[in-house]
């Protein structure tokens, strides 16, 4: 009898290992897979290569101090063409990246889509928490159905929270699943002082990076064909959906701001932008100047959207500085 009960005893161990395994597994796949079973790409093989460190201090560089007349309380300028930083101000300092953080949003989904003409729906359960949150929207409305592409144009361009969250949930299941795959995406590229704990921005002490750490995220996701076009875009108009049957016609939020792009020999090239009351204004953007590409980004001008665009005559004073 006491043989059988230590049998049955082990048995029972036994299936109960065996389910708390299973019960492992099924957490352990809900992190990384979507509905589809589709592995989220955290590093895209090799493309993460070479970011630690990132940048390099540019020697007897012309662009070494900042404007005097500088809103922005962190700055990084950067050329691209030798990875050398021109100038910085505060740049490892703690801020809040609001809508910049939809960089990261958008490439990490490009990465994880394999077809970009897909259509994704935009459930009506997503809209309330967004308009709860007063959250900046690209003019989708619920139930509609979006090609992926259009739903990137508006991540970026007018900052569609609405496509965004539309993005990740499609991709990972939830937007906390995305959510991790961003995070752990910043650590492969070197974003150490870098954590997001959603895909719009939205203000959450939790949420934070510094501008040095952005430019670090930029210069990778130019690296992509697909958010460079979408980056450097000032307007798109969206292909034919169930409830926008002629679409709608999105405007860079950025270049809606600027008369004229152009700088001394150069102009700028893209941009994305972000605000909130606790970040401030704040801009990633992308110049030509010379034959040289460089990428500034600022956070933490005074302003709102109704004042005068700070970060914005930050970025032409920084770019115009370097020519002279």
């Amino acid at each position: 009898m006491v043989r059988q009960g230590k049998k049955k005893n082990s048995k029972l161990i036994l299936f109960l290992v065996f389910i708390l395994s299973i019960l492992i597994g099924i957490f352990f796949c809900r992190n990384l897979f979507g509905t589809d079973g589709r592995r989220l790409s955290l590093t895209n093989g090799d493309d993460n290569a070479g970011f630690s460190p990132p940048f390099t201090t540019a020697k007897n560089s012309s662009v070494s101090t900042v404007p005097d007349d500088m809103h922005s309380p962190h700055a990084i300028l950067i050329c691209l063409d030798d990875n050398t930083i021109l100038m910085q101000k505060n740049s490892e300092e703690k801020i809040y990246p609001a809508s910049l953080t939809k960089i990261m949003t958008a490439i990490v989904a490009i990465e994880n889509l394999p077809d970009l003409q897909e259509k994704i729906n935009l459930p009506k359960s997503m809209f309330q928490n967004l308009y709860k949150a007063d959250a900046s929207m690209a003019g989708f409305q619920p139930n509609e159905n979006v090609p992926a592409i259009d739903l990137l144009y508006g991540t970026l361009l007018p900052s569609g929270a609405e496509c965004s969250v539309g993005l990740a949930d499609h991709i990972a299941d939830s937007e906390q699943n995305f959510v991790d795959a961003m995070n752990q995406k910043a650590v492969a590229l070197g974003m150490d002082h870098t954590h997001f704990t959603n895909v719009t921005g939205l203000q959450n002490e939790n949420h934070y990076s510094t501008v040095k750490d952005l430019a670090v995220l930029l210069r990778y996701a130019l690296q992509s064909d697909t958010f460079r076009k979408i980056f450097t875009s000032a307007r798109h108009t969206t292909q034919p959906t169930n409830i926008h049957p002629d679409g709608i016609t999105f405007y860079n939020t950025m270049f809606e701001n600027i008369k004229n792009p152009g700088i001394n020999g150069g102009k700028i090239l893209g941009g994305k932008t972000g605000y909130t009351d606790e970040a401030g204004l704040c801009l990633a953007s992308l110049a030509t100047e010379n034959g040289k590409e460089y990428i500034l980004v600022t956070a933490g001008a005074d302003g709102n959207h109704k004042s005068e665009q700070y970060d914005i005559t930050d970025a032409f004073a920084v770019y115009n500085s370097i020519a002279k």
